[in-house]
């Protein structure tokens, strides 16, 4: 609608008289030509001030929209910065608590020469430095077979104070065992016991049916080995001795030399030799003896009619009686120790876990759930498992009592 304005008042009231618009505040009177020109200049300079107005408001508008853009966009790079920065105390925190503490930790047990315990805390922080390396290092100079052991109806453990403990219910193989003393390595046959000395004799408690026990002359040994019925030692010049049934030859061992480890089964005996090759000597009706182009082993066991080699990049090799498919291994890493039942084997890997494989009858590889595990030993349908804290496991065949071993403390740790 348009409006007039009076030129000498500025009001807005007329009313129209004899053809004039008269302003109804000051009386002033104008005519329709007049009012015309008067509208449109009025007219004209309100839309003028008021479009002046916004035109002056819209830039202040227009910049403070851009500042708030800019200070969103601003908040926003901020929240990502403080977010990544957060991740990052996060992952280094994890990193720090995972990696680097733990690895401090394996290096002080080291130096302790505490190499089981060193070995497990430094497979289990993997890829960071030389922990992998450290880790078969301190595996490497830790004699992991050598405080416990199980035989055919009974467990033997060797306790820090250099006695015996004896799991079974027949007093007839803890009859002298428990009074030995000064004992640095111990191992269990089918029925008998054997125990070294710190001094390099050796000592044997149980069956002597077979000569298994004649031992009195042996001198200078730094391991033993038990079979069912046959007793082996390794001198420390690299020699080897053996006694009891000889029935297969398993005690033809005279003219070994550079032998750094040996093991005994059933009725035979293997030998590893320091260029990192083996013997074996007894019962070959299953291959058990079928070693000689093994190469580049670091460690052997012996079961039963069973064989098996540890080889320095982890990895087995195994021959012999094989119905239960002991042999299945293909997916086992990081092997730092292994030994055989009559029907199975037991693995020990360097982050301290345990894996089995082989015949499962009595609950022999029921070993999933075993942790900080430092060393391992198998025999006929059993397996037995020393603690990083001096304790033992047991799974397996219990008849005799030779899995009773939960009581057991203070056992040594390698």
């Amino acid at each position: 609608m348009k409006k007039l304005v009076c030129e000498m008042c500025g009001g807005s009231a007329f009313v129209k008289e004899g053809g004039l618009f008269v302003c109804k505040t000051c009386g002033k009177n104008c005519s329709p030509e007049d009012a015309e020109t008067n509208y449109t200049v009025k007219h004209s300079s309100t839309k003028s001030v008021e479009t002046e107005r916004i035109e002056q408001e819209l830039p202040e508008k227009d910049a403070a929209e851009k500042a708030i853009k800019e200070r969103k966009k601003k908040d926003t790079r901020i929240g990502v910065i403080i977010a990544a920065m957060l991740i990052l105390l996060i992952v280094g925190s994890h990193y720090i608590n995972q990696k680097v503490l733990p690895y401090k930790k394996a290096v002080a047990l080291m130096e302790e020469k505490n190499f089981s315990e060193a070995g497990i805390l430094f497979g289990k922080i993997g890829n960071y430095k030389d922990a992998a390396e450290l880790s078969e290092n301190c595996w490497a100079l830790s004699d992991i077979r050598m405080t416990i052991s199980a035989g055919n109806h009974h467990a033997v453990g060797l306790k820090k104070d250099g006695t015996v403990v004896v799991a079974c219910l027949n007093n007839y193989y803890r009859s002298t065992a428990s009074d030995w003393t000064d004992i640095v390595a111990v191992a269990a046959g089918n029925i008998h016991t054997v125990g070294l000395k710190k001094d390099g004799t050796v000592v044997v408690n149980g069956n002597n049916e077979f000569g298994e026990g004649d031992v009195m002359n042996w001198t200078n040994i730094v391991a033993v080995a038990a079979g069912n019925i046959h007793t082996v030692g390794l001198k420390k010049d690299g020699t080897v001795v053996a006694t009891g049934n000889n029935l297969f030859g398993q005690c033809n061992v005279s003219d070994w030399t550079d032998i750094v480890a040996v093991a005994a089964g059933s009725s035979h005996t293997v030998g590893l030799k320091k260029d990192g090759t083996v013997m074996a000597t007894g019962n070959n009706d299953d291959g058990q003896c079928d070693v000689s182009d093994w190469t580049d082993i670091v460690a052997v066991a012996a079961g039963g009619w069973n064989t098996v080699g540890q080889k320095k990049d982890g990895t087995l090799v195994a021959i012999g009686y094989n119905k239960h498919v002991e042999y299945d291994t293909s997916d086992w890493t990081d092997i730092v120790a292994v030994d055989m039942g009559d029907n199975h084997m037991v693995g020990l890997k360097k982050d301290g876990t345990v894996v089995a494989t082989g015949d499962n009858e009595h609950g022999e590889c029921d070993v999933s759930g075993w942790t900080d595990i430092v060393s391992v030993s198998a025999h006929s349908f059993q397996t037995i498992g020393l603690k990083k804290d001096g304790t033992v496991v047991a799974t397996g065949n219990n008849s005799d009592g030779q899995c009773d071993v939960s009581g057991w403390k203070d056992i040594k740790v390698p």
